[in-house]
């Protein structure tokens, strides 16, 4: 044993052991990768399932049909006389709260206004909402059916309207409800939904959101319609993304999944996924689309507000893949809207059983967090491997460095090996530019989130050009405040070192909050963990424009890009979601994902130096 352990002690001085690092970070990344593609798998996804045994979904006749057909086309040709894409707000609400009233609801209203330079424009309204008291109730718990006049692509949500003012006549009727019914008409989905439901958790600004005149009890769900579909449809499409990548119990989406194929005889899709055939591909391209959502971290529909208050909510939009086609109408969307909400009535507590971390592929299958989530914890160990490696080198002598040595005789004159004593490290200069750059991060996102809407496209190709030079600017300013007077390897591998220290710790604690954001930072600045000084000018600007080619603002620019969105658009978006939704993608950013490539920039434009030292 006392032979073992000495053998263990010298193996930690084997300078081989410094070899492992860079491969052992290496087979984290491929490992991350390669355990995100198996995840479609069979073997690594789950079908899916109810938890909450008090839902029974489909297990209740629904009887929305018939002469309510009638009173939704009387509904939607008020509606659609109010002339809602012309009218005022105001004035549209006069004529749907006389509706409501004339059901026998309690009716209230709420004015709100979002505004900053930053967007370009106001986001003013005000919010129609009324509540159907349980007759079996006490007031105590609410659901919440969301119609707004506004999809999140601008269109007319007039058959969502009607749907929503039919549902409210038809609930009215009956008195098995044990929990409030408030139906919301907000003039948008993206700013009313939102001042609503901070109005009724009192989270809002009352300066720019006014108070609600009339609240029931704690929200149990919320289920929003999204139907600008005319004619006849073929399924629904379930948008379930919350705002920074939130989302709500796996029960309710599956509820819904289940009542409406097992009950409805109607499909369900995901992920804008119309046409799935369960295959690996299409499980891959399901899961992808919505890591892209969840990393983003923006509003989807009007049910995302609702999921940062813990209430679980989603859209249902009803679709037709081939023009003309389906069975379904819009009877067969209030009876599935009346099954979800009958399900959501048995609750005798919140929904918690199921998950609220976890990737969906397909309808009927799902990967938990506990399978996905080490993808993103090996990948962001890489990081923080090769800080622990940068640490130890920077420790030790620099090849052409002279230290002290010490030798000893032993009893047969022989001399030992000459030991080199460790070098002192100097960490003030690494540890103030990694804190200054770190810092540094705040600028561009103040600018983008205040300046001028006409500014942000012209501020951002500065932000991308000064990227780029900031690197060498650090380079040529950094010596002069350095002990030698120079900038040696030391003082890269310390630069390095913290850096990616900060950039593990960041991504690990963010992968289990918003695992798609994390991964997504993780694999663009995978190449950081590599970047060493090098002298050699073709590999130095080859290595340069490869890591440009990756930067966070030429990310950004491409993929305004793909999706055909101009650059200010996008930036405006993210300055709306900072301002109103409380999204922190740009946080991460520009906070954590910028700084990163700037100190792994300046550490590959590095002009190193050996410092000469005198031997003692």
């Amino acid at each position: 044993m006392p032979s073992l352990l000495s053998s263990a002690f010298s193996l930690r001085r084997d300078p081989r052991i410094l070899k492992i690092p860079p491969y052992l970070s290496l087979v984290c990344i491929v490992v991350g990768v390669v355990w995100l593609f198996l995840l479609p798998l069979d073997d690594y996804s789950r079908r899916t399932y109810i938890s909450e045994n008090a839902l029974l979904p489909g297990q209740v006749h629904t009887y929305f049909g018939g002469s309510d057909q009638n009173v939704f086309r009387a509904y939607k040709n008020e509606v659609v006389a109010s002339d809602i894409a012309e009218a005022n707000n105001t004035e549209v609400n006069d004529k749907l709260e006389g509706i409501l009233k004339g059901v026998g609801l309690k009716t209230g209203r709420q004015s709100f206004k979002y505004e900053s330079r930053s967007w370009g424009d106001e986001y003013e309204g005000e919010n129609l909402y009324a509540i159907l008291q349980a007759p079996r109730g006490d007031a105590t718990e609410a659901i919440v059916l969301v119609a707004p006049f506004r999809t999140v692509d601008g269109k007319l949500n007039a058959n969502g309207v009607a749907l929503a003012l039919t549902l409210s006549r038809y609930f009215k009727r009956w008195s098995l409800w044990s929990k409030d019914i408030i139906i919301l008409l907000p003039p948008d989905s993206l700013a009313g939904p939102q001042a609503w439901v901070d109005a009724y958790h009192d989270a809002h600004n009352p300066s720019t959101v006014s108070s609600l005149p009339l609240k029931s009890g704690a929200l149990q769900g919320a289920i929003a319609l999204d139907y600008t579909h005319e004619g006849r449809f073929e399924a629904v499409h379930i948008v379930y993304d919350g705002v920074n990548g939130q989302l709500p119990n796996l029960d309710l989406i599956n509820a819904v999944s289940n009542i409406a194929g097992g009950q409805m005889g109607m499909g369900t899709a995901l992920q804008h996924m119309y046409r799935h055939k369960n295959n690996y591909s299409d499980r891959l391209q399901t899961m992808l689309r919505g890591m892209l959502n969840q990393a983003l971290g923006r509003a989807t529909g009007a049910h995302s507000c609702f999921i940062p208050y813990h209430v679980d909510a989603i859209t249902l939009q009803p679709f037709s893949a081939n023009p003309g086609s389906g069975w379904h109408d819009e009877m067969a969307l209030g009876r599935l809207v009346e099954g979800s909400f009958r399900s959501l009535n048995n609750l005798l507590e919140h929904l918690h059983q199921s998950f609220f971390f976890y990737l969906l592929m397909h309808r009927d299958r799902f990967v938990s967090i506990g399978t996905y989530l080490p993808s993103a914890m090996v990948l962001a160990a890489n990081f923080t491997i090769m800080a622990i490696f940068m640490w130890v080198k920077s420790g030790q002598p620099q090849p052409g460095t002279k230290t002290t040595e010490e030798e000893t005789t032993e009893g047969d004159g022989d001399k030992k090996k000459p030991a080199a004593h460790a070098v002192e490290r100097e960490l003030f200069l690494p540890l103030g530019l990694v804190t200054a750059v770190q810092f540094l991060g705040v600028v561009p996102l103040f600018l983008f989130n205040h300046a001028p809407a006409s500014t942000l496209s012209p501020l951002f190709i500065l932000i991308t050009l000064l990227s780029p030079l900031l690197p060498i600017g650090i380079n040529f300013a950094l010596p002069s405040l350095s002990q030698t007077g120079r900038l040696t390897p030391q003082h890269y591998q310390l630069f390095h070192s913290f850096s990616l220290l900060l950039l593990g710790m960041f991504l690990s604690t963010l992968a289990t909050l918003n695992f798609s954001l994390a991964f997504v930072v993780g694999i663009f600045s995978a190449p950081l963990t590599f970047v060493r000084p090098v002298q050699n000018v073709a590999v130095k600007l080859l290595s340069a424009v490869v890591l440009n080619a990756l930067a966070p603002t030429t990310v950004i620019l491409a993929a305004s890009f793909y999706v055909g969105m101009d650059i200010s658009d996008v930036l405006r978006e993210a300055a709306f979601g900072w301002e109103v939704w409380g999204m922190y993608t740009s946080v991460i950013v520009w906070c954590v994902w910028w700084p990163a490539w700037i100190i792994g920039a300046t550490v590959l434009l590095g002009n190193q130096s050996i410092a000469k030292e005198k031997t003692l």
